[in-house]
């Protein structure tokens, strides 16, 4: 079964080509390349031009050559005999390149220099595109790293910002495409790799904002990795109490409008659990963001050295720990499991009820 890109590229296709079905012409796009360059130099530059096309306008930033060759190009079963020659092509004078070429920042540095050693004393062999899960078209791989950096200009006011792993990915559109754009910025020096492990794994990315180079990486970007983490968690527990909340309420509504005040007094003791847990969180979440506030604001206007001294002043005076946030969510999760347990015993009651009135 046809999958929808593959068919929406093929409707691209037609549309764009208005030649495409002409047999004549097809024979000559789609044969082997043979003799000098210039012999077929223009088919080439239509295929390297018409690929970058296709990926330009669906925003593909990774393709596959076996589904470039095998399904975007496929005319009746005929597929393009040059197309292998043309990915290599492609390859060669950069218009296309792969995830291994780009040094990933998350290795570790002994294992970037190694790297950079094996390439120095042996010249990698050239690869076979064909065979490659994967490539990256350059044109977008440059499109979308400056669309990264403008969004990110867009909230932040500082030469530069820190974003938690699982934003960056959800920027670049999933984990792959935020894994290359990590590299590409890496190496561009306008991006850092942060990690931290206190208890629990937590990764993020430091991204410049400005023409400047990026600083490199403080004790006090690994607190506001931090904090970020626990912004977007504690943000992710007040939504579930929320929806919690709002069931609970319909639920109770709905009991006292049929006449079961028992129950409806029951989800009402419910509701103010959830409505403890949730200011709770609430208040240990403004907390967090007034820590932040006050460090990005001790960035814009003060030294690294002072900065770093008023973030970690915020942090101790607001008494935010690992152990806060961990508590803290801890009480929610166990005030969402013992909601689910009665509403799920409420539930029954519920159901022995109608059936004892039968």
């Amino acid at each position: 079964m046809e999958s929808a890109t593959n068919l929406r590229v093929r409707d691209f296709i037609a549309k764009e080509v208005a030649d495409w079905d002409d047999e004549l012409i097809a024979v000559a796009r789609f044969k082997a390349f043979s003799g000098q360059r210039c012999d077929w130099e223009p088919t080439f530059r239509f295929w390297k031009h018409f690929i970058i096309k296709i990926a330009t306008h669906f925003g593909l930033l990774l393709i596959r050559p076996s589904q470039v060759k095998n399904d975007w190009f496929n005319r009746g079963g005929l597929t393009p005999l040059c197309l292998d020659d043309v990915l290599s092509l492609m390859y060669n004078e950069g218009d296309i390149t792969r995830t291994v070429d780009l040094e990933d920042p998350t290795s570790g540095r002994f294992s970037q220099l190694v790297r950079r050693v094996g390439n120095l004393i042996t010249r990698p062999p050239t690869p076979d595109i064909m065979a490659e899960q994967c490539v990256i078209v350059t044109a977008m791989l440059k499109d979308k790293a400056a669309e990264v950096v403008k969004h990110l200009s867009e909230s932040h006011w500082n030469s530069s910002c820190i974003v938690t792993m699982k934003k960056f990915q959800d920027m670049c559109g999933g984990p792959d495409e935020a894994s290359v754009m990590l590299r590409y910025l890496s190496g561009c020096r306008t991006a850092q790799y942060l990690s931290v492990n206190k208890k629990d794994f937590l990764e993020g990315v430091k991204v410049s904002l400005s023409a400047g180079a990026l600083s490199s990486i403080t004790n006090l970007d690994y607190d506001v990795l931090h904090l970020i983490w626990t912004t977007e968690k504690l943000q992710l527990q007040l939504d579930v109490t929320d929806r919690r909340y709002e069931l609970l309420r319909k639920s109770a509504l709905a009991s006292l409008q049929s006449g079961n005040k028992k129950l409806a007094l029951n989800y009402a003791r419910e509701l103010k659990l959830v409505t403890q847990s949730r200011e709770k969180c609430s208040s240990l979440l403004n907390r967090v963001e007034e820590v932040l506030s006050v460090i990005a604001d001790a960035e814009s206007t003060k030294k690294v050295t002072e900065a770093m001294q008023i973030g970690a002043r915020a942090i101790k005076e607001n008494k935010i720990s690992v152990e806060d946030v961990d508590l803290c969510l801890r009480d929610i999760q166990e005030s969402i499991d013992s909601h689910k347990e009665v509403e799920n015993a409420l539930g029954i009651f519920c159901h022995i009820s109608s059936v004892a009135c039968i």
